[in-house]
């Protein structure tokens, strides 16, 4: 690692428990300096790690934020040391009746470290929007890869690390995914809540990338994580927070959700998303791209350059691929038409919008449009527990001379709070700007079909639909 500084420099009080002279830093724009000890350092100082500098956290994101060019790699630097910070601040207070020791925090700071490797080009467009794609049935997650990429690490560089560390680091990535592990008699079962926390959402990997996507984007943020990791404390083997945070832990699920609206899904990165997707399908037969995923040192290899290697291949099989990529270059993109929030009393049965639909609501006359004339968006935006409250999972406690912890209803709280958690919106896009009217004419007379009513907040600006 270049960026690593002068190993002499004083280190924070309860931030290492290893040797200080062994530790290296480095300076994070969101943390400040962030301390790496040597068995972390020889996780990070390999091919496979170093990989994350050339995933984008946010996928192409930066193509409409653009100072939104930081990478899996820092974000990761990033949850490694706010797990360290939890776990030592948890000893600190707890130590002693919880029976945290060294093996304990470097099992949850290389937890923290590992816990993303396994992610794919263009963030979670890779699994969410391309696999499923090319890979009818297949069932793959980061998370999974994750626990892969780390075998092989620790394989490949022949790294001299405890075994069941390892079989604890998995677990951990793999916590709030759908292949948790079970619990074992005798676990420390909070331990497992401070990466990737699957009990109730709240946890460091958040922590980090809601400040860090903040900043990188421009936007302000007002939660404060430091609140959290100073007053939270483990009861009845969970970790709970003081009954006056309740509004910082809902604060920290509201800010999620508007970054996802601000950013993640922002309309003109959703168009950018669905080029790349279809470039990378158009690109999948000649390039094998998924077959990636079955091999972990071949694995490795793939990162968001795939995008320039489509680009400049003069291959004409991949034709196609290249002119999507060279409209995305010169923003020649799929046009938004329209969108429509789903009605409340529909979200729960509300099964995805797909091209079909709306090219089977057009009217006979003018153009006929074809199904990969018409791109869907399904967009689904919550607070991490689908229609449900996650703040109902969460346990607070009154003061830290209480022995009692207890959950808190939101009406004990205030009455502004929301009373749905969670938002669907469709939307449409024309893949050529010719159809733009077409297209829109098609989707209103779908939701006229479906709703009974023009559920899209206005029509179509006419300015858009003469665009060629």
């Amino acid at each position: 690692m270049g960026a690593y500084g002068n190993e002499e420099l004083p280190l924070p009080p309860v931030s290492d428990f290893s040797n200080p002279r062994l530790s290296k830093h480095v300076h994070d724009n969101v943390h400040g300096n962030i301390y790496l000890d040597p068995l972390s350092l020889k996780f990070i100082d390999t091919e496979q790690f170093q990989r994350l500098r050339d995933l984008k956290q946010l996928g192409a994101a930066h193509m409409v934020y653009p100072g939104a060019v930081h990478t899996r790699f820092e974000h990761s630097l990033g949850v490694y040391w706010l797990a360290g910070e939890a776990v030592q601040m948890l000893k600190k207070y707890q130590g002693l009746e919880l029976g945290i020791d060294n093996f304990d925090i470097q099992t949850v700071k290389l937890a923290g470290l590992l816990h993303d490797v396994g992610h794919g080009p263009f963030s979670h467009l890779f699994q969410s929007e391309f696999l499923p794609l090319v890979m009818n049935g297949t069932e793959w997650s980061h998370e999974q890869m994750s626990t892969k990429m780390v075998d092989h690490i620790v394989d490949k560089h022949h790294i001299d690390v405890d075994s069941e560390m390892m079989r604890k680091v998995k677990e951990m990535i793999l916590a709030s995914s759908g292949s948790a592990p079970k619990n074992r008699a005798g676990e420390k079962r909070f331990l497992y809540d401070i990466v990737a926390n699957g009990r109730n959402g709240v946890d460091v990997d958040k922590f980090d990338y809601i400040a860090r996507d903040s900043r990188a984007c421009g936007l302000g943020c007002s939660f404060e994580f430091q609140r959290l990791m100073q007053t939270m404390r483990v009861m009845g083997d969970e970790i709970c927070y003081r009954a006056k945070e309740y509004l910082t832990v809902h604060k920290l699920f509201a800010t999620r959700a508007d970054l996802y609206r601000t950013v993640y899904v922002h309309p003109k990165v959703k168009a950018i998303e669905l080029m790349i997707v279809d470039a990378l399908v158009e690109a999948n037969d000649y390039l094998q791209i998924s077959s990636f995923i079955e091999d972990p040192s071949e694995y490795w290899k793939l990162d968001d350059s795939i995008i320039k290697t489509i680009e400049t291949a003069p291959n004409q099989q991949l034709r196609e691929s290249r002119n999507l990529i060279r409209r995305i270059r010169t923003r020649n993109l799929y046009q938004f038409c329209n969108e429509y929030a789903v009605p409340r009393d529909k979200i729960e049965n509300f099964k995805d919008i797909t091209a079909q639909d709306i090219v089977c609501s057009q009217k006979n006359g003018g153009v006929l449009l074809k199904e990969e004339d018409v791109a869907v968006s399904n967009v689904r935006i919550d607070l991490t527990r689908g229609r449900h409250n996650p703040l109902e999972r969460i346990s607070f406690f009154k003061d830290y001379e209480s022995e009692e912890k207890f959950s808190i209803p939101d009406d004990r709280i205030s009455h502004l709070l929301p009373t749905c958690f969670q938002d669907m919106i469709v939307r449409v896009y024309a893949k050529k700007p010719e159809l733009v009217g077409a297209i829109s004419e098609a989707f209103e007379n779908f939701q006229l079909n479906k709703y009974g009513i023009k559920a899209q907040v206005h029509a179509t600006p006419e300015k858009k639909k003469r665009r060629v």
